[in-house]
């Protein structure tokens, strides 16, 4: 089969855009490889293509900009840099794409903000409208203000989210190397590019090396995860090197370049949105509430063991039995009420509480299996 017949019709793509690759093996962006990139994207939308940027380098541009150093612990300046980097960046993107006669719209997204549903519903709106009136929708993390427990983490995860929120057709994700090879083809001479992948599964997950540079924040086993994140969504996802001329526009019209992560599968949105949310809290449960919830049934209170952290109703909790997460879930009830009730048959819940709103913890439509 064709790459071609293997990606099908591709209506809407997402192109995430690292540092190593805007930087193309300088101190500073390149402007050339930007102009590039939008050159390509015109030609997409002359295809009737939809396209959105996920880019990072926001804070490599602030640290060039400051002339200052920073290691990856010192937050604050890091922080600084991406603020300082951010502007610069998107009037980079700017000027390229207002060459080509488009303009760019920014989106500064941390993972709090999307794991408020109302809030990501509100995301779609906003993506919506700009493809509709033209612009270019470009995304990063909003690194200026994000702590560790509300970021993405990096922009492999976080292009894969925006893929799967805005039901795209193909994820491609632009790498400092020419896609997945069978092992580390920088100590290994004999390393075989794998062109095509259908199953994300152990043997995938031993070949994947970390980042060869030390520019970026995402390896391969990040690329991974986004593969993950795309099948579940039902959208395919292809690696492949910066360096190579027009890769974009052959990667989405179907030239057999990189590594194509093939989807068969798809789970509903919300269930998406509950996979990669923010989990508030933990709800610890015992074996025969396990068997129901992995047997796609409602949690109840008395298979509940524990609660742990401080949530309200409906927020996003993981699922936890004998220490492992087994899946993440919408909770019917707050913490405090949780606690009371753990353990409590469903007879037991108006009594406690003083009403009894629904006998489920968390229901079977509001879970999904990690």
């Amino acid at each position: 089969m064709s790459r071609k017949d293997t990606l099908g019709k591709v209506e809407r793509v997402v192109i995430k855009i690292g540092t190593t690759s805007l930087m193309q093996g300088r101190k500073t962006i390149s402007i050339d490889f930007m102009d590039s990139v939008a050159e390509q994207v015109r030609a997409l939308k002359d295809e009737g293509k939809e396209v959105l940027i996920v880019t990072s380098g926001a804070i490599g541009v602030g640290l060039s900009a400051m002339k200052v150093q920073a290691n990856p612990n010192d937050i604050p300046i890091r922080q600084a840099a991406a603020s300082v980097g951010q502007s610069i960046l998107m009037q980079r993107w700017a000027d390229s794409f207002q060459r080509q006669g488009m303009i760019v719209g920014q989106i500064l997204m941390s993972l709090d903000t999307y794991s408020d549903r109302e809030s990501a519903i509100n995301l779609n709106n906003t993506i919506d409208s700009l493809l509709e009136n033209g612009v270019i929708p470009i995304f990063n993390e909003n690194d200026a203000v994000c702590i560790t427990e509300i970021k993405f983490g990096d922009n492999d995860t976080l292009s894969a989210i925006i893929a799967s929120r805005t039901d795209a057709d193909l994820l491609v994700i632009l790498s400092d190397v020419k896609g997945l090879y069978d092992s580390d083809p920088t100590k290994n001479p004999d390393a075989k590019l794998v062109p095509e992948v259908h199953n994300v599964d152990a043997s995938v997950r031993g070949m994947a090396g970390d980042s060869s540079t030390g520019l970026g924040t995402g390896g391969m086993r990040t690329k991974l995860d986004a593969a993950i994140i795309c099948r579940d969504a039902g959208c395919s996802m292809i690696i492949a090197s910066s360096k190579e001329p027009e890769i974009i526009y052959r990667a989405v019209t179907g030239d057999d370049v990189g590594t194509i992560f093939v989807s068969d599968t798809e789970i509903s949105k919300k269930r998406r949105w509950i996979k990669a949310a923010h989990a508030s809290g933990r709800i610890v449960i015992d074996e025969g509430a396990e068997e129901a919830v992995l047997d796609h049934k409602s949690l109840l209170p008395v298979g509940i063991k524990a609660v742990e952290g401080a949530f309200d109703k409906g927020e996003v909790v993981d699922i936890i039995c004998n220490g492992i997460r087994i899946a993440k879930g919408i909770t019917g009830y707050g913490s405090k009420e949780l606690s009371s009730i753990a353990g409590k048959h469903t007879d037991e819940l108006e009594r406690i509480l003083g009403r009894k709103d629904h006998k489920e913890a968390v229901l079977s439509e509001n879970i999904v299996v990690m």
